[in-house]
């Protein structure tokens, strides 16, 4: 019988990474992530899958971001039973990430229950805090380049894929077939991440195309966030930065901590990073050192650059603070979290700015932002906005589209096929063409619920 993959999830889009590798009545599902953004594309969170969740063997995780992970507690309560393999920081990420997004949602619904502003009587919460402490049981952890088996006959290899701690690009093989999962890509000049390993030889590559139409700017992040954060402050304004809890939060508290040893920022100007999530995330860099470009005295800066704000009374404490200030808070999307009520409150004022740290999916609220829009809907209500709205440009963990294509002429030798997905669809096709005309591969974008031969 022949191997094939299912595309689940991140087919046509840049969210919700599901696919489903089978061979003789068995399967693997690689990534099992929720899909965010526009809400047709939600909306599939609640459909159910194609197949029993019960008979899908075993799941493998690139890392730890939700749109790779974030379904995996709703398997789980489906019916999932067997394992889920992933590296060690891919766990421990996880441990923060999914027991949180249960928590928002459940937040989120009980909010949305109180103040009527829900078409659903009662609204109710994918999974709850409770379901995802569940499922991390069946998380199983092994390092990186160890061969292992995911079921009998199948075997499996994790190898660095830069992006954020743990994350891995995926070589599996069954049934004479070598298929490498790309993950989500980082830079080979990140910040904080060492840039990803060489991919190994495969028949058949799933590469992510998230700046599959882009290349970043030559500036770099201390280059573009310091004079907004400079002119900000010189008008007495709060910036909050709505910033991604695994990695971009950490690699901007780096980044103020060296503007502010440089003297391009004041010391004086009062940071706060007001997310438990990004805070649990920050105390992790020390537990894996080699992983990441950092030494123990950036670790040390970027840790102590910024007041932790853990509790709900100390993020509402922020607001009573006057005077200029820099608040970095989850989600990087604008799409639930503690950023919301910053909004809220900074949104309308002049002197603020509001600093989009990275990409923002169609149909999110940081879409809405970047997209020069003047009212922005929170909690039911649509509100001006008068604050300054600054797109970050240089602070993407992801390769763009150059780097994209030095990945994959790097493998030793051609694929018979490559896949592109993991992007919107002009990234996701402007990808395939530079593929096939420069690389001289078959490629192509498959559609949603598609299934191919690998």
């Amino acid at each position: 019988m022949t191997v094939s993959i299912r595309f689940l999830g991140a087919a046509g889009t840049v969210t919700g990474s599901k696919y489903l590798v089978e061979h003789e009545g068995q399967s693997v599902m690689i990534d099992c992530g929720l899909f965010q953004g526009y809400k047709q594309l939600r909306l599939r969170n609640r459909d159910p899958l194609p197949l029993l969740p019960n008979h899908i063997g075993a799941v493998l995780l690139t890392h730890a971001h939700l749109d790779h992970t974030g379904y995996l507690p709703l398997l789980a309560k489906e019916g999932f039973r067997g394992k889920v393999w992933a590296t060690e920081a891919t766990r421990d990420l996880a441990a923060i990430l999914l027991p949180d997004s249960g928590h928002i949602q459940e937040a989120d619904a009980d909010f949305a229950n109180r103040h009527g502003f829900s078409k659903h009587s009662p609204a109710l919460p994918l999974y709850t805090e409770d379901d995802a402490m569940r499922c991390l049981k069946q998380i199983r952890t092994v390092a990186m380049g160890r061969v292992f088996e995911p079921l009998p006959g199948w075997q499996a290899q994790f190898f660095g894929a830069g992006h954020i701690l743990g994350a891995a690009s995926i070589l599996l093989e069954v049934g004479g077939r070598r298929i490498v999962f790309s993950g989500d890509l980082g830079r080979p000049d990140d910040v904080l991440m060492l840039p990803p390993e060489t991919p190994p030889a495969a028949d058949t590559v799933v590469i992510e195309s998230t700046y599959g139409n882009r290349e970043h700017p030559k500036d770099d992040v201390f280059a573009e966030l310091g004079p907004t954060l400079q002119r900000c402050a010189a008008r007495g304004g709060t910036a909050v930065l709505p910033a991604f809890a695994v990695g971009r939060a950490q690699a901007l508290l780096h980044t103020i901590a060296g503007l502010k040893a440089s003297g391009d920022l004041p010391h004086s100007l009062p940071v706060y990073l007001d997310s438990p999530m990004a805070i649990h995330t920050t105390g992790l860099y020390g537990r894996h050192m080699g992983e990441h470009r950092l030494d123990a005295a950036q670790i040390h800066a970027m840790e102590s650059v910024a007041k932790m704000t853990r509790t709900t009374d100390e993020s509402k404490a922020i607001a009573l603070m006057h005077g200029p200030k820099v608040i970095l808070s989850a989600s990087g999307m604008a799409t639930g979290g503690r950023v919301l009520h910053h909004l809220a409150k900074y949104l309308g004022d002049h002197r603020n700015v509001i600093v989009l740290t990275g990409y923002q999916a169609p149909g999110t609220r940081g879409a809405t932002l970047a997209s020069g829009s003047k009212q922005l809907r929170l909690h039911g209500q649509d509100l001006p906005v008068r604050a300054e709205v600054v797109q970050l440009t240089a602070a993407s963990a992801h390769a763009d589209a150059n780097q994209l294509l030095d990945w994959l002429r790097a493998m030793p030798s051609a694929p018979k096929r490559v896949f592109v997905t993991h992007g919107d669809p002009d990234a996701s096709d402007q990808l395939r063409h530079r593929i096939e005309c420069e690389l001289l591969w078959p490629a192509l974008v498959p559609e949603h619920g598609s299934t191919w031969p690998a």
